[in-house]
C-alpha cells in the first residue's frame, strides 16, 4: 500500500468541519512550508547569506543570535500568520506577541534549534508547539504541556522530517523531492521501553549533582556494575538530532542542572523545547521529566523558562526518576544493599 501524504494526513482533519482541527492542520502546512525555505538556506551553509557571522546581540534566552536564527523565525512567524495564530511566542523574541484576535490557537517555537552546529554541518531543526489561544497573551503561555493540542519538530538532516503529534501517536514524515510533499514514514513510533544508550554531555561531569553522576557511573560500569549490561553512550549536541535518534531507536536523553552560573535550573526552555519534546515522546511510549516531576505537569511561570530534560525509554526515564528520589536505595553505593540494587534489569 502505497505511503500517505502529510497533506492526505491533514486532510483528515478538515473533515470534521471541527475549527480547532481546521486550523491545526492549516498551521502544520504553513509550517511545512517555512521549513522547506528554511531547508535551501541550511544546504547552501557558507555560501547563502543566512549564514554570515554571529550577531552582536543575544536572543530573549541569552543565547548568541546567528542570521539564520532570525531568518527562520521571520519565516515562521510569517507562517503562522498566514495560518490565522492568534499568539506567537518564539525563542527569538524577549515577548510573545498578538498576530489574530480571531485565531483560536497559539504557538511556541524555537525556530532553529542546534544553532550552535551551523558552522559544523550537524543536523539542526526546528521546535514548535500548538496550544489552545487563551485571552490573555501571558495566560496563553502559562499553560501545562499537557494542554497542548499539537506538537512537532523538524529536523534538517541528511533527509529533511517532520516528527509530529497530534495526540494519536507520533508519526514521522519525511520530505521527498521526487513527489515535492512530505510523505509518512513511520505511521507509528513505539519507542522501546528499555534502552542500553543514553546521551549526556559527559565533559560536565563535575558539576553535576550526585544522583546525575552515580547514574552514568552505573551505565559506564556495564555488566561489572549494578546495571548488569553494557550501554553506548551518544552526544550530537542538538536536541532535535538526539529526539529523532531516540524515536527511531530508543534511548535516553538528558540534560540536567547543574552547579554552573546559569544552569541551576537547567538550560533547555519548559515552553517551546521540552513541553513539545515531552509530547511526542509521551505519545510514542516514552517518558520525559524535568528528573523527578513530568515535564508535562509543570506550570510555566515564564515564557523562556529554564528546565532540567529527561526523555527516552519509559524505564529508563522512570530509573533516572529513582536515581534522584531514593538514592540510598542504589545498592552498591549503600552498605546496607551490599550488591543488590534497585536497577538490576
Amino acid at each position: 500500500m502505497q505511503a500517505r501524504t502529510l497533506d492526505a494526513y491533514l486532510n483528515t482533519f478538515t473533515s470534521h468541519r471541527d475549527p480547532v482541527r481546521i486550523q491545526i492542520a492549516a498551521v502544520i502546512r504553513a509550517f511545512a512550508d517555512a521549513a522547506l525555505q528554511v531547508r535551501k538556506s541550511v544546504n547552501e551553509g557558507a555560501l547563502g547569506a543566512a549564514f554570515a557571522e554571529e550577531r552582536s546581540s543575544n536572543n530573549a534566552g541569552g543565547d548568541t543570535q546567528k542570521d539564520l536564527d532570525v531568518y527562520a523565525d521571520n519565516r515562521f512567524i510569517d507562517a503562522a500568520r498566514r495560518a490565522g495564530v492568534g499568539h506567537y511566542a518564539s525563542e527569538e523574541l524577549a515577548n510573545p506577541v498578538e498576530l489574530s484576535q480571531q485565531g483560536k490557537l497559539a504557538v511556541a517555537i524555537d525556530p532553529l534549534d542546534g544553532s550552535s552546529n551551523i558552522d559544523t554541518n550537524v543536523s539542526i531543526g526546528t521546535i514548535f508547539s500548538i496550544l489552545p489561544r487563551l485571552e490573555a497573551v501571558g495566560d496563553t503561555f502559562s499553560q501545562p504541556g499537557r494542554n497542548q493540542l499539537a506538537a512537532g519538530f523538524f529536523i534538517y538532516g541528511p533527509q529533511l522530517a517532520l516528527a509530529l503529534t497530534k495526540l494519536n501517536g507520533t508519526r514521522i514524515y519525511v520530505f521527498s523531492s521526487r513527489l515535492g510533499t512530505f510523505v509518512e514514514a513511520y505511521p507509528s513510533i513505539a519507542i522501546p521501553r528499555l534502552s542500553t544508550e543514553f546521551a549526556v554531555n559527559a565533559s560536565n561531569y563535575r558539576h553535576w549533582d550526585e544522583a546525575i553522576r552515580l547514574y552514568v557511573d552505573d551505565c559506564l560500569a556495564g555488566t561489572d556494575g549494578p546495571r548488569d549490561r553494557d550501554f553506548n553512550m551518544r552526544w550530537i549536541a542538538s536536541l532535535v538530532a538526539d529526539a529523532y535518534r531516540i524515536l527511531i531507536r530508543g534511548g535516553v536523553f538528558l540534560y540536567p542542572r547543574d552547579n554552573r552560573k546559569g544552569y541551576s535550573q537547567g538550560r533547555l526552555r519548559l515552553v517551546y523545547e521540552a513541553n513539545p519534546m515531552a509530547l511526542l515522546m509521551e505519545q510514542a511510549g516514552g517518558h520525559a521529566t524535568d528528573g523527578l516531576t513530568s515535564i508535562l505537569d509543570l506550570v510555566p511561570t515564564d515564557l523562556h523558562q529554564r528546565t532540567p530534560l529527561v526523555f527516552g525509554s519509559r524505564k529508563e526515564v522512570e530509573k533516572i526518576k529513582r536515581y534522584h528520589g531514593e538514592p540510598s536505595a542504589i545498592g552498591n553505593r549503600h552498605p546496607l544493599f551490599g550488591n543488590r540494587g534497585l536497577f538490576r534489569a
